[in-house]
């Protein structure tokens, strides 16, 4: 039970790799907030992780992208548990994918406000916990796409290249507070996202699995298993560094 007694928020975590990090992180006994816009479902998924793992789960609505939704949701976490302590940011937004010329300002600018707004809204609001808590690990979620680039990606790249700052940045200001700031950055995941990329996992894992190093695309449970590893004692020496479960993408 490596997370006994750690109180995490999970944002985006109604499906996807941020459901996949709840359970994990309660199968290792932390309380666990499932906030996500699709709020009735994030509470169906909280009530069943709760009935396995005999811990508090709780689905709340949040949208990242809103700095009071945000913040409320946090609030009524930290009401529920007595503080939070864990902050992991799974949420992120599909791109249309085109190049800078034809992308809109607004698709532009709805990327980089959900994907790096977001993290950096979380981060502001969670940190006071943290501080109450007497420490905190924070995992924002990056991509390979961070550290590579795709064509017609350009804004969701550089939503990701900014969170690797972000989590140096964090690390340093808080570095005396007991406060840890990493990010994970998977590959290609056979999620959601990517069937509405590419029409279907078979299609994503053909077209897309190839790309990796070792022929496939990951699972959630693999970039889950890495949030536990981050949010744990386990990598208490670690901060503002990148964890990169890529496959081997950018190994090539």
């Amino acid at each position: 039970m490596r997370l006994s007694g750690r109180k995490a928020f999970i944002t985006g975590a109604a499906k996807g790799i941020g459901l996949s990090v709840a359970e994990a992180f309660a199968a290792e006994g932390a309380a666990v907030a499932l906030a996500d816009l699709s709020d009735e479902e994030s509470k169906v998924k909280a009530d069943a992780i709760a009935e396995k793992n005999g811990v508090t789960a709780v689905g709340i609505h949040c949208d990242v992208s809103d700095n009071n939704s945000l913040k409320k949701g946090m609030d009524e976490a930290a009401d529920i548990f007595g503080g939070i302590d864990t902050l992991a940011c799974m949420a992120a937004t599909l791109t249309a994918r085109m190049n800078v010329v034809d992308l809109p300002e607004e698709e532009w600018e709805r990327t980089l406000r959900v994907n790096l707004t977001g993290s950096f809204l979380a981060c502001k609001h969670v940190i006071p916990f943290m501080r109450q808590s007497g420490r905190g690990s924070i995992i924002l979620t990056a991509s390979q796409m961070g550290q590579v680039a795709w064509p017609g990606s350009t804004a969701y790249c550089t939503t990701k290249g900014g969170i690797l700052q972000l989590v140096k940045g964090i690390a340093l200001d808080h570095k005396d507070e007991n406060i840890r700031c990493n990010s994970i950055s998977p590959g290609g995941v056979a999620t959601d996202r990517l069937v509405a990329r590419w029409g279907n996992l078979e299609t994503a894992e053909k077209e897309w699995g190839p790309k990796h190093a070792l022929g496939r695309l990951g699972r959630t449970e693999e970039i889950a298993a890495g949030a536990v590893f981050l949010a744990s004692d386990e990598s208490s020496f670690m901060t503002g560094a990148d964890l990169l479960l890529d496959g081997g993408y950018t190994a090539w």
